[in-house]
């Protein structure tokens, strides 16, 4: 059992964000969804789906700080890539979260928005189902791309804190 002694979450902002890319591979239009989420230049450790107490969520894209190229970036993420002309790349992310800031997040992805947001709220659902906190409400955010040409992606990510290799 783990067990900390301090509660250092009390006041942790998680930002969510989302982006939408295109290249010529389906990397470098990950690369470009990045850049528009305003969250390139890290490398991202993946949680998984739990939204510490005293958490506060805001969407908002970052802003890029050159000081922390390379940091850690915690995130929580949902992501779409597709390179069949005419296709559609959505990803979302939803949450829930009760009185004290503490809840959960279900990340998803499909080729529409009505079946990622469907998924979200059908996992939410069951998740929410598990446990006994009086969450509130669904809240979502979903992106989309239409692949043309090139390889597209779209991505949504929950961000709880970037880090440098010091610690």
């Amino acid at each position: 059992m783990l067990n900390d002694k301090t509660n250092k979450n009390q006041n942790l902002q998680i930002h969510v964000t989302d982006g939408t890319g295109e290249g010529k591979t389906n990397i470098s239009a990950f690369d470009a969804a990045l850049m528009n989420a305003g969250i390139a230049n890290y490398n991202l450790i993946y949680l998984s789906s739990v939204i510490p107490k005293g958490s506060m969520i805001k969407i908002r894209k970052p802003k890029s700080n050159q000081k922390e190229y390379g940091n850690r970036l915690y995130v929580v993420m949902a992501r779409s890539d597709q390179c069949t002309i005419g296709k559609e790349a959505w990803a979302g992310l939803g949450w829930i979260q009760d009185s004290m800031g503490r809840g959960l997040f279900a990340e998803h992805w499909a080729e529409s928005k009505e079946a990622v947001i469907k998924l979200i709220h059908n996992s939410l659902d069951d998740m929410k189902a598990l446990r006994s906190y009086n969450y509130g409400k669904i809240h979502h955010l979903v992106m989309g791309a239409k692949c043309k040409d090139r390889p597209v992606c779209a991505l949504v990510m929950a961000v709880y804190k970037s880090e440098n290799w010091e610690n």
